[in-house]
């Protein structure tokens, strides 16, 4: 159990929730619901390549706040994984993007496969980091200095919280919730939403399958 960030920026702290051709649902949508469960703590942007809609590997539209070129800085950076994660490693104008906006980040978070583009952008070298079981090789191929671990629900290293696939997610937020405002934030934020949290990182039942 860990106490509160010590940083004494306020809420609401701004997340640039980052969104691409085929990202997954639940990577996404997830952490706002919980984030959203937290009394105002949070601001979320959408952020895209370009403002508008966007779709995603279930062919669910949403609808870009902001394109990179006129995105702001943001407190904490999320990043989904999904099918598109495959194009998007080869995406020099996404991972210049990336590079830019993790400096000024307070933290980086990525779900699933989005520790992939992380990885590619080289933000996570010399770094611990996870992803998602299924696709693990793949995803460590983008990132061979990075110091995979591959039985882990979730890892933080520093500023950077990346987890396990898809659902995964869901229990790196609370995680994250807690370190910025501390534990009863979480449990209450999990309490609204009726989730079940996995709150012990290293209870990672799909590294095994």
């Amino acid at each position: 159990m860990t106490g509160p960030d010590n940083d004494t920026r306020q809420a609401p702290l701004r997340v640039g929730a980052l969104v691409f051709p085929g990202f997954e649902v639940l990577d996404l949508f997830g952490p706002v619901e919980l984030l959203h469960q937290t009394d105002g703590r949070f601001s979320i942007r959408i952020v895209a390549a370009q403002p508008g809609e966007v779709a995603s590997a279930q062919n669910v539209r949403i609808v870009a706040d902001e394109g990179f070129g006129d995105a702001g800085e943001f407190d904490i950076l999320l990043v989904p994984g999904g099918i598109g994660t495959r194009t998007e490693v080869a995406n020099p104008v996404l991972l210049d993007w990336l590079r830019r906006m993790e400096p000024q980040a307070r933290h980086v978070a990525s779900v699933c496969t989005g520790s992939a583009l992380l990885a590619k952008a080289g933000l996570l070298d010399g770094h611990r980091a996870t992803s998602n079981k299924i696709a693990f090789d793949w995803v460590v191929g983008q990132g061979p200095s990075v110091q995979w671990v591959r039985r882990a629900r979730w890892v933080e290293d520093g500023k950077f919280f990346t987890s396990s696939g898809i659902s995964a997610g869901m229990d790196m937020t609370l995680a994250l919730v807690e370190r910025l405002f501390g534990r009863p934030v979480s449990e209450e934020a999990a309490r609204r939403a009726e989730y079940q949290w996995n709150s012990k990182s290293g209870n990672d039942p799909f590294a095994a399958a």
